[in-house]
Parts: structure tokens; sequence; C-alpha cells
């Protein structure tokens, strides 16, 4: 058993620490001083989302780019609450904006795939880019994507994703939970192995979209319209993928209010681990499982004498010392180092968070916005 809990220590000290240093090897890219051209259809799919669609249509308004060079489509999944009323209302007061608000059109068991398939249908630009309706948008996120289009020869784009609001010790618990996946995206990417992106600061071009035949294949899971996106780009080509590392495309968003909120989010993104046709991801996904579970399997046979104390301690301290180095390097990235304060505590309970969301998802339905899935 100790052979066996240190073999997977070591793999995972190998993934993490390639992830460390792939995290470098991904330039930071300068927004150069060009001359804006590359025309862009903003989707942003909303079901009942009043609450923070101000924020986002203010960030909308004090964007940089040329308003005549994008468009901005919002796709009503169904909302019952003032959402529709409050883009409405913007639209008549910054006619400059090219903004409408269309009906989802259902076709398959994904209503946030469906949106953006019947966006996408409806638009008229060459560029995609999507976002969520919680999110705050930089002032020169659009110009980081319109140099790096210019610079680049890529069809499909990931650009950073971080939390905001950090007022709480369950908010700290989510950031540093997110901050390792925005690391472990972009160390994918500097190993040549990416396998992460995320759809709140996503872009590809309409060519890439038709040619893959967008979601056709993966419409019967629920989420995961970045994920399986990127794997078919992938296959079509590798190397039309690229990441944006630029502070300038760091979109925010919110954190979850509550831990009833965070474990329907958390089953909503394990729900389509297994469907994954990355095997570098499921590897990745499995070692950084067996590593949570190893630790819970050490500590409880600690506790029952049938374990070496030391043994655990080295084990435990290797995991969090090179965890550690990987949020390090991410928080700087996003400025947000402050919040390493709580990791000491965060790492103690990851291991069991997340084996508890591996366990619950295999057997258990989720809900989100007031609907309810299945794996």
């Amino acid at each position: 058993m100790s052979l066996l809990f240190i073999c997977i220590t070591l793999i995972y000290l190998i993934l993490i620490g390639s992830f460390i240093i792939g995290f470098d090897k991904v330039e930071s890219f300068t927004v150069a001083d060009l001359k804006p051209k590359t025309t862009f259809s903003i989707i942003i799919p909303f079901r009942n989302e009043a609450e923070h669609l101000p924020e986002l249509l203010a960030s909308l308004m004090h964007l940089n780019y040329p308003k005549h060079l994008f468009e901005v489509l919002c796709i009503d999944d169904d909302s019952n609450d003032n959402s529709v009323a409050l883009i409405s209302e913007f639209s008549e007061a910054h006619p400059e904006f090219q903004i409408r608000v269309l009906n989802n059109i259902r076709t398959s068991n994904s209503p946030k795939k469906d949106a953006i398939t019947s966006a996408i249908n409806s638009s008229q630009y060459h560029w995609i880019i999507t976002t969520d309706a919680d999110c705050i948008l930089p002032k020169y996120w659009l110009d980081s994507f319109d140099a790096f289009i210019q610079q680049k020869t890529k069809e499909l784009i990931i650009a950073p994703v971080t939390y905001t609001d950090i007022n709480s010790s369950l908010k700290r618990f989510q950031l540093l939970d997110f901050l390792s996946l925005m690391g472990a995206t972009v160390g994918g990417f500097g190993i040549k192995k990416p396998f992460l992106c995320n759809g709140a600061n996503l872009a590809y071009s309409k060519q890439l979209f038709n040619t893959v035949n967008g979601f056709k294949g993966n419409d019967t899971i629920a989420s995961g319209d970045d994920i399986f996106l990127l794997e078919k780009a992938l296959k079509l080509n590798k190397n039309s993928v690229g990441y944006l590392k630029s502070q300038h495309a760091i979109v925010q968003t919110k954190p979850q209010p509550n831990w009833n909120n965070l474990i329907a989010q958390r089953k909503r993104w394990a729900a389509k681990t297994s469907s994954y046709n990355s095997l570098f991801g499921k590897f990745t996904g499995l070692i950084v499982l067996a590593m949570n579970g190893t630790l819970i399997c050490a500590l409880t046979l600690t506790l029952l004498g049938l374990f070496n104390l030391r043994l655990f301690l080295y084990l435990f301290i290797i995991k969090s010392g090179i965890d550690f180095l990987l949020l390090f390097k991410t928080s700087q990235f996003f400025n947000q180092e402050r919040y390493l304060k709580s990791y000491i505590i965060s790492s103690i309970v990851y291991p069991f968070f997340s084996v508890y969301i591996a366990f619950i998802s295999l057997f258990t339905t989720y809900k989100w916005k007031d609907r309810t899935f299945s794996k």
C-alpha cells in the first residue's frame, strides 16, 4: 500500500511540475498598437441573469474597441425574470451598439449549446467570441483578441478567466481551486498538451465551427460547449489553437454564493469528464483524483494505526508544495497573490471536496438554472 501511494505521489509531482514549467513556456502576449480590423459576434447565453446583467452591460459599454466592428447576440433561454427587459433598455439607451436578443431554439439536451448554435446561425461576423452573463469584460478585451488574430494564425483562441468579489472563506477556496485550473490550462499549452478551456472567454472562427459540425456528437451532454469544441479543433489541426496569455484579456466572473451552488456547479463540470476524447485530459483527471484519494486513504489508515504518520505527512507536504508552486505562478499572472494566505486550509479541505464531487457525480443528477440534468 505504501509503495502504491508513493508511486501515485511521484506521478502527480511530475504532472503538476510539468504544468509549472509549461506555464512559463507560454509567452505573455503584448497587445500591439495595430489598427483594429477583426469583426466579432459576441455571444452571451442567459437564463434569469437579471442580477448580473447590469455589470456585464456596463463592461460592454466601456469596451475600447470600435463599435461598428462587433455585434452582441444575447440568447434568452426561457428566462422568467426581467433579464430581457434589462437588455432591451440598454439597447434603446445605447443605439450605437449592435445588440440583439434572440430566443433559444432547443434541438438537443444541452440548452447552452443550442443557444450558441442559434446565435452563430444568426451572426453576421466571421469571429465568434463567447462569454457568460455573469461576467465582467476588460476594457481592451476585443483589442487583445484582434491583435492576437492579426499576428497569429489561429482558428480557436483560449483566454484567461478568474473570480472577482472574493469576500469570504468559501469564495477564497473557490478562487484557489479555479486558479489551479487556469494554471493547468496554460501549463497544458506550454507542454503542447492543451486539454482545458473556458467558454466564458473563448473565440473561434465561424469557419472552424462549421467545419467540425459544431457541437454535433456532444449535444447529448448538457455542458462542455467549450472543451468538446477544443478537442474537435485539436483533432482537425492542433496548430490552429492558441492561448492568449494577456492581462488585458482577463474576464472576471463570480464564484458561487454557497456550498449547495458550488456542489451543483462542480457536479455539472464533472458530468462531462467521462466523455472527453483527450487521453491526456482523462489521465490528468485520474491522477488528480488518485492523489486526493491517496491522501484521504493514508489519513484514515494513519488514524487507525495502520499507516506510518511520517510517510503520510511527507505525501501531504509533497502534494501541497507542488500545488502551491503552480498556484503562486498563476496568482501572480492574475495579480491575486494576496489570497494565497488561505492556501493551507484549502489544501486540507480540497482532497475531501474533490473526492466527494467525483463520487456523487457518478450516481446523482444535478440541478442548474432551475433544471435537472442527468450525467
